[in-house]
């Protein structure tokens, strides 16, 4: 328990613009101590990916024992903190999305991310409550991420939503939430304007064109995140590389790809 608590503590002490946290998000075992060995201090899930790896799309879909066993897997692979993406929550109910997060928790995982989607604010504020007392019954400080996803889904008038952004940050704060993840934004005044306007570290989620990470730490961000664009890269290797060969029968889309001792030994203690 102790370790755990200690780790809980590593993780949230590794938030800070000064120097943000920088999360190549993992799906499976191989992909989380790849990131690991690469010297990330953690190691953060993805859910599409998970869900995707284990044959279920994004979204609540992913049966909540699956994804119990695959934070396990990887918390138990790894000696870096983890926290895991639990979509909404994995759970019709604030009770329910208690008991995910102490199944969370006794997996090994010391963060989480929930999102609001598009249920209202109100329900993701007692899932985040919810998440917070089956913390503090276990004893361990876990960060709770709270995603928004009014950019993301283009919820609301454009005009609005950065206000619409802040209140509901501050509602998933004061329910327990440790930081506060906005996907869908990279623009600098307004990854800026979140920062300013949240009290608690700032998660962005980056891409391809996007700032760096130092650059997004200038601009306040604590957090940046790759989400499922690195399991979707990967994905894409397979597309390609299936369709050149059942179309012309060659090769040329495969990369060098990880050689076969490398990534067998990850698998190896």
């Amino acid at each position: 328990m102790s370790s755990q608590v200690e780790l809980a503590r590593r993780f949230a002490a590794l938030h800070t613009p000064a120097r943000p946290l920088a999360l190549a998000n993992a799906w499976d075992v191989v992909s989380a101590r790849l990131v690991e060995a690469a010297g990330a201090p953690a190691v953060a899930t993805t859910s599409a990916g998970v869900a995707w790896s284990l044959g279920a799309p994004d979204g609540d879909s992913l049966a909540r024992d699956r994804a119990l066993d695959l934070i396990a897997r990887v918390a138990g692979a790894v000696s870096v903190p983890v926290t895991a993406d639990i979509e909404g929550g994995f759970g019709t109910t604030a009770a329910e999305v208690g008991e995910t997060v102490a199944a969370v928790l006794a997996a090994g995982a010391v963060g989480i991310n929930i999102e609001d989607g598009t249920r209202a604010p109100a329900d993701l504020a007692d899932r985040v409550a919810a998440a917070r007392a089956a913390a503090d019954a276990a004893g361990i400080p876990l960060y709770i991420n709270a995603r928004i996803d009014t950019y993301l889904f283009g919820l609301g008038e454009p005009a609005g939503r950065l206000d619409e952004t802040l209140a509901r940050a501050a509602a998933y704060l004061r329910a327990g939430a440790s930081g506060i993840f906005v996907p869908g934004v990279t623009d600098a005044a307004t990854v800026a304007e979140l920062a300013k306007g949240i009290d608690a570290p700032l998660n962005v989620l980056a891409h391809p064109g996007a700032p760096s990470v130092a650059e997004f730490g200038a601009l306040g961000a604590a957090r940046v995140s790759l989400g499922s664009w690195v399991a979707s890269a990967a994905y894409d290797v397979v597309r390609r590389a299936a369709e050149e060969l059942v179309s012309g029968g060659t090769y040329t889309n495969l990369p060098d790809g990880l050689p076969y001792g490398t990534a067998n030994a990850l698998l190896q203690n």
